[in-house]
């Protein structure tokens, strides 16, 4: 087979790695949501398919933030509207705020979490389709006040995002209500994975409304009934 034809056969998953422009190397923590996608990319360069496990060893079982930040993007997505899934979502996310609380130094997921499979040419085309807002938030988003996105304040990030987990069932029973506390959440990935604690202190505030909100909905619900 000649190099023509080898370069004919390229998969869109080749392809959209190629046109990032750039490389996260394996296992190296990522500093932007950038760092995140092309990590992400350079598995759809080697696979068909890539599971959560590929994912976890690819941007480092040590990286937080984005195991934080992306559940809680998918969920604000329209996909969020299925019904369970906001709290499927949420439970997940509570798992990995968990370990942070307890201080684990590398992330633990079930096995039946791990073995989930997504086809590499749907998430080369996922990661294309976010690179703009990637590239917006990185130019906004940057490393300062990092003391904040350390132990204890840690620690305390983690159980505002397992309260903010348990304000999700609820919220399902208003469409998309939940996308308030995933917001939340979102912030706080986004603050671990560009170290920003500036973002940290925002999710912190904005976490106080969603908490809010539902309580609200709760005791508008108890009143009403």
């Amino acid at each position: 087979m000649d190099a023509r034809t080898r370069d004919d056969r390229t998969t869109p998953a080749v392809a959209s790695s190629q046109n990032s422009g750039r490389r996260q190397p394996r296992g190296q923590e990522p500093e932007s949501l950038t760092d995140v996608l092309d990590a992400i990319a350079n598995l759809a360069d080697e696979k068909d398919t890539v599971s959560i496990h590929d994912v976890r060893e690819e941007i480092g079982a040590r990286s937080f933030g984005p195991f934080l930040l992306v559940p809680a993007i998918i969920e604000m997505s329209p996909i969020g509207g299925i019904p369970g899934l906001p709290t499927v979502i949420a439970v997940i996310i509570g798992l990995f705020a968990v370990q942070i609380v307890f201080g684990r130094k590398h992330l633990w997921l079930p096995q039946f979490v791990e073995r989930r499979t997504v086809s590499s040419n749907k998430l080369a085309k996922a990661m294309d389709t976010l690179r703009p807002v990637a590239r917006l938030t990185d130019r906004l988003f940057k490393p300062r006040l990092k003391w904040l996105t350390k132990p204890p304040w840690l620690q305390g990030m983690a159980a505002l995002c397992i309260a903010l987990c348990f304000t999700v069932p609820p919220l399902e029973l208003i469409p998309f209500a939940s996308t308030a506390p995933m917001g939340t959440i979102a912030l706080f990935g986004l603050s671990l994975t560009v170290r920003d604690g500036l973002i940290a202190g925002i999710a912190a505030l904005t976490s106080l409304g969603a908490i809010y909100l539902v309580y609200s909905v709760v005791a508008g619900g108890l009143i009403g009934g």
